[in-house]
This record gives structure tokens, C-alpha cells and sequence, in this order.
């Protein structure tokens, strides 16, 4: 049993490494108002109906839970890493960030700060999509707390990620680039 578990510790593979995606307190915010304000809307909306019983009201009573249905199927639940790729854990999927390609890993506090929201999701339930700012660029994002992005750069474009733990995953995935030849 030994030279077993010696094989598997000494193994090639990567160990799969989970992370969280813990919520700042402006996400926990910006999610309550807006969940609050859509169900306002929603009960307005569906007194609206009755009274009238509009088309236009009814749509004004189903869209808002479907945004927020819609942002929930999309937030960001967690990260894992491994030796091939970064799998953004969503509610309703996973997105897949390869490791072929990565140039570069790091950590930057203030990499989403000033950005501008070019198409995505930003702030309820995470802040997801496609961003802009003049630090960094067009990037894509997967986030929950944005003091704690990690900058993963690729030839033709930026992603940045929010994990539990940013200095823990830039260093193993580092490791995992470096060992991958990178």
C-alpha cells in the first residue's frame, strides 16, 4: 500500500484545487436593493394588472423575476483549478478557462476600479460580463469581491477573477504554468 500512495503523491497530475467567491459587502448591497426594488416593481406591476388588466402591466409583472432568475443562473459560485483549465463554477453551468495560452497570473486589488460596464451584469448577484477600464482594457469578468482580483492575461484578452483566496491560487497556478513548460 505504500509505493502506492507514493505513486499517487509523486503523480504528474495536478491536484484539482477548489476556491470560493465570497460576496463583498457592496455586492451584498447592490444585490438586496435591487432584489427589494424588482419586487417592488413586481407588486406595483401586478396591482397595475389587476386594475387595469393591461398586457403591459403583465409584462412589468414577469420581467423583474426573470432578471433576477436570469442573474442567479449566471452568478458566480466558486473556481476550480487544475491542471488544464480554471472552471468558473456558475449556478446554472460552468465556464471554462483554459490554461493553454495563459501568459501571466496576478493579483491587482484595483484592477475592476473605474470600469465601465460594456455588456454583463453588474452587481446583482455578481458582476459578470464584459468591462472596460483604461488600466487593463477590454476584460471579461467572473466576480464576487473585487479587492480580490486576479488578472489572468492571454494573448488577445483579460479575465479577472475574485477568488477566496487570491494569493494561494496565483501561486499554484504558476506552479501549474510553470510545471506545463509556460
Amino acid at each position: 500500500v505504500a509505493p502506492l500512495c507514493l505513486l499517487v503523491l509523486n503523480s504528474p497530475m495536478e491536484p484539482v484545487i477548489d476556491f470560493t467567491a465570497p460576496w463583498s459587502t457592496g455586492l451584498k448591497r447592490i444585490s438586496v436593493v435591487s432584489i427589494v426594488a424588482l419586487a417592488l416593481a413586481t407588486l406595483a406591476a401586478l396591482y397595475a394588472w389587476r386594475q387595469t388588466a393591461a398586457p403591459v402591466a403583465l409584462l412589468a409583472v414577469v420581467l423583474p423575476p426573470i432578471v433576477v432568475l436570469g442573474c442567479a443562473l449566471c452568478m458566480v459560485k466558486g473556481y476550480v483549478l487544475n491542471g488544464d483549465e480554471i472552471v468558473v463554477k456558475r449556478l446554472g453551468w460552468t465556464t471554462r478557462l483554459p490554461l493553454d495560452g495563459l501568459r501571466s497570473v496576478a493579483g491587482d486589488n484595483e484592477a475592476m476600479s473605474s470600469s465601465w460596464r460594456l455588456f454583463g451584469n453588474g452587481g446583482l448577484l455578481s458582476y459578470t460580463g464584459y468591462f472596460w477600464n483604461r488600466k487593463i482594457g477590454r476584460y471579461r469578468v467572473f466576480a464576487t469581491d473585487p479587492s480580490r482580483s486576479v488578472v489572468l492575461t492571454y494573448p488577445k484578452r483579460k479575465v479577472v477573477i475574485t477568488p477566496d483566496d487570491p494569493q494561494r491560487f496565483i501561486v499554484r497556478a504558476r506552479t501549474i504554468l510553470k510545471n506545463r513548460g509556460r
